[in-house]
């Protein structure tokens, strides 16, 4: 019989409600038995058999969880993950991993120690674009790549009352999308030689970062990470240069949409598509350049915690390992001091 692993949540937020709680309940061999909130009403409407605790360090000490996940504000990460480690429990980390490279050193020596599973939740690395640009570098579709540009651009003009536009939180757009662009690039390329970020506020009234736009410096290559919260007309997602060709891709993954509206992985007929394919324009063998339209691989946010299930009861690889993690916290916390100093810092 297989094992099961007991699951518990701190937090019932938008991350928990829209990704980890779905993603759990349809992962084979992970029971969602406990959340931790101050409103168990919104929590029993999506699970009315579920335990719900009004204290995240109850459901942390709760003998019979194995596994606890921390979608919670950035600057709990740290302590939250701690004490569950400390208590001997399996952590996942929604990204940012912390808020400080310190921190996430710390908590990866702790992991070690332990001898305990710690993950960081950085689920784009399973958007169908960027799958798709994965599988187009490593069939050399277009050579040896020479820039390579991705945005995560929003039109969103209104500041919102909510903890992600907070700076003393760890919130705005360096700390929520960075993560996410970062990871993809340091994924395709290892990490860079040297960073340069321009990080601001633009909107009226912001709070937090609402644009940043960094340059990673690589042997031969550039790379440009660029995301705006008042960006209304189309951009690529994916701009890719090489040397036999060009890709560049529109549009974002829609699994979160998806997740958002319902829909379950395992209910839902080819889960994960992309409507929107991206153009691959090489020279053809005439010599001639061509432009045709490449399919767009699905995404598979599934995979995830499918792989932390086997990482956990077969020991198999950790799907997105704290020395990774550590990686993007010395790139989050390099791009700050590059944006305050205005220049380009040396790794």
């Amino acid at each position: 019989m297989a094992i099961k692993l007991n699951v518990g949540i701190i937090g019932y937020g938008y991350a928990s409600k829209t990704f980890h709680a779905p993603l759990i309940t349809t992962t084979e061999g992970l029971n969602l038995r406990a959340i931790s909130s101050s409103d168990e009403n919104k929590v029993k409407q999506d699970f009315p058999h579920i335990t719900v605790y009004a204290d995240s360090q109850v459901l942390i000490d709760d003998p019979s969880i194995d596994l606890i996940i921390i979608p919670t504000p950035n600057n709990t990460h740290y302590s939250l993950a701690s004490q569950a480690l400390a208590k001997g429990k399996h952590v996942v980390i929604d990204k940012p991993f912390t808020l400080t490279l310190e921190e996430a050193e710390k908590l990866s020596q702790q992991a070690t120690d332990t001898g305990k599973l710690l993950s960081v939740f950085h689920n784009r690395r399973w958007d169908s674009g960027f799958l798709t640009v994965k599988k187009l570098l490593e069939d050399k579709t277009l050579g040896e790549i020479s820039a390579y540009e991705a945005h995560f651009d929003r039109f969103r003009p209104t500041v919102r009352q909510r903890w992600r536009e907070d700076a003393g939180i760890g919130g705005g757009l360096w700390y929520d999308l960075a993560p996410h662009v970062l990871d993809q690039a340091v994924c395709l390329f290892g990490e860079p030689k040297a960073i340069t970020a321009d990080i601001a506020q633009l909107r009226p009234n912001a709070k937090n970062a609402d644009y940043f736009h960094a340059l990673l410096e690589y042997d031969n290559l550039k790379v440009i990470l660029h995301a705006s919260m008042l960006v209304a007309s189309p951009t690529p997602i994916f701009t890719i240069h090489g040397t036999k060709g060009s890709y560049v891709k529109y549009g974002l993954d829609t699994q979160e949409d998806a997740l958002k509206a319902g829909s379950l992985p395992n209910q839902t007929y080819n889960w994960g598509m992309d409507n929107k394919d991206g153009e691959l324009t090489t020279l053809s063998a005439s010599g001639e350049l061509e432009t045709t339209t490449l399919i767009t691989l699905p995404g598979n946010y599934p995979a995830y915690y499918q792989q932390i299930y086997r990482a956990i009861t077969l020991g198999e690889e950790n799907p997105v390992t704290p020395i990774q993690a550590t990686a993007i916290m010395r790139l989050i916390e390099a791009g700050e001091i590059s944006n305050r100093l205005k220049q380009t810092i040396t790794l």
